[in-house]
């Protein structure tokens, strides 16, 4: 028999629950603003959700029902914003007009307190216990004051682990009690001596980080702890092909934790695109592309551009060994050259006269112009310029003995497209029999190939 109470207290709880779905209110003290912006983080990016005008100065609402768990940032229209933590939840928060951790208030939201407190935490960890190592170092073992440190430093590990694994892990299954877990800093066993510090950090950082959960992309975590980690293997006073090498072995460490989920694993792919093409670490690029990328056959997003995808697509159809397109371009006077009727091999280089670094390299490369010669090596520099002023006095002063060639028609012509040009400058050296021999970066790199 249905018993009708039970039935009716189920409806209303049902009902409850569906009238009223989660909010998010931020209230900020002492302004007239009335317009503010809710942004999805993802990594580094930030996606527009929503937008809301309020006829109560400061004070600003979103449903939540449809949004996802995660971060999401409050851009206020004429300053400022605030990140949190929507975790299904009602948020509320009271902030001051000055945007800080310290001022803001939570009224609402158990995992927005457990974020504030685990950031105040890991600033407070990361300032006393470098400072305790650093006077570890200083003192003898044997001084009394080296072991009342030893055991400062102890408790703080302690106090913060406490935090990081059990107090912000009540509840598991929480978008914050996971991003906690993973964004934790790394500690340092008290017993690791201080010049041994770097090994262990390259060793075991990466330990924690929960690489299965892909609802962690909708946050900082990645890419923080990839960039954090990056820096253990940076050394200023490497050159920059052997930093480039050096730089492939946090790759490696990162990206093959990383597969255990493809969400997670083309999230950091994309992240490291990114960032190294900012940088301009061509090889690391490359290296990025042809071991996991095309090796793995990922889907990259859209959003990470155009420029990545002629790059991915560079590697995969253009590879050393591979057939080089033809090119039939004008010269400055307009004659025809054709690369398939030039007898002997071939150095391609694309540029831009408003490239910074083509004004380096094409002045290197006209300078052995005679020396190519000899060697039956002809350059053909191809603009990817659109004003024929510009392309000449550009041609006429750096690259004069070189066949400059162009059809004007910059990054979209179809010599660009054919050859995937992602960024200038760019080289190609094309062997006799039409193949490719080599892609060099730089004169340094291609000289090896003029060597009997």
């Amino acid at each position: 028999m249905i018993d009708l109470k039970k039935t009716v207290l189920f409806f209303f709880i049902l009902f409850s629950f569906l009238s009223f779905p989660q909010k998010i209110t931020v209230i900020r003290k002492n302004s007239t603003e009335t317009i503010a912006y809710l942004y999805s983080l993802r990594g580094e990016t930030v996606d527009l959700v929503d937008s809301v005008k309020t006829s109560s100065p400061g004070i600003f609402s979103f449903g939540g029902s449809d949004l996802h768990p995660g971060f999401y940032r409050l851009k206020f229209q004429q300053t400022g914003g605030l990140d949190f933590v929507f975790d299904r939840e009602n948020v509320e928060m009271i902030v001051d007009e000055k945007i800080s951790p310290d001022s803001i208030d939570v009224i609402q939201s158990e995992s927005n307190r457990l974020y504030l407190e685990f950031i105040r935490l890991s600033k407070n960890y990361k300032i006393k216990s470098e400072l305790l190592r650093l006077v570890l170092h200083s003192y003898p073992e044997k001084d009394s004051y080296y072991n009342l440190t030893l055991k400062e430093l102890d408790r703080l590990q302690e106090d913060y682990l406490f935090f990081v694994n059990v107090t912000a892990q009540k509840n598991e299954d929480l978008f914050i009690a996971k991003y906690i877990r993973s964004a934790g800093l790394p500690v340092i066993p008290v017993n690791i001596p201080r010049d041994s510090s770097l090994a262990y950090l390259k060793t075991h950082a990466l330990d924690n980080i929960n690489f299965y959960s892909k609802e962690l992309i909708y946050s900082d975590l990645f890419s923080s702890r990839t960039i954090e980690y990056l820096t253990y293997f940076r050394n200023p006073r490497l050159p920059l092909e052997l930093l480039e090498k050096e730089f492939n072995k946090p790759i490696d460490s990162i990206l093959n934790r990383a597969k255990v989920n493809e969400v997670v694993y083309s999230h950091i792919v994309e992240y490291l695109i990114e960032g190294f093409k900012k940088f301009g670490f061509e090889n690391v690029l490359d290296y990025i592309v042809n071991n996991y990328v095309i090796k793995d056959g990922l889907c990259l997003d859209e959003k990470v551009g155009s420029s990545t995808q002629r790059m991915i697509n560079q590697n995969k159809f253009l590879a050393v060994g591979t057939i080089a397109p033809n090119i039939s371009l004008p010269g400055l006077t307009g004659e025809i050259t054709d690369l398939s009727k030039i007898d002997g091999r071939v150095l391609l280089i694309f540029y831009s006269s408003k490239c910074p670094h083509c004004k380096t390299l094409l002045p290197e490369i006209n300078s052995i112009s005679d020396e190519l010669k000899k060697k039956r090596i002809t350059a053909l520099a191809v603009s990817l310029d659109t004003d024929k002023e510009e392309w000449t006095k550009f041609a006429e002063i750096y690259s004069p003995d070189l066949i400059n060639l162009s059809d004007l028609n910059g990054w979209e012509s179809k010599v660009a497209l054919d050859y995937f040009i992602y960024a200038t400058p760019s080289m190609f050296f094309i062997g006799d029999d039409g193949k490719i021999i080599a892609k060099p970066t730089t004169l340094a790199s291609f000289r090896k190939f003029l060597t009997p």
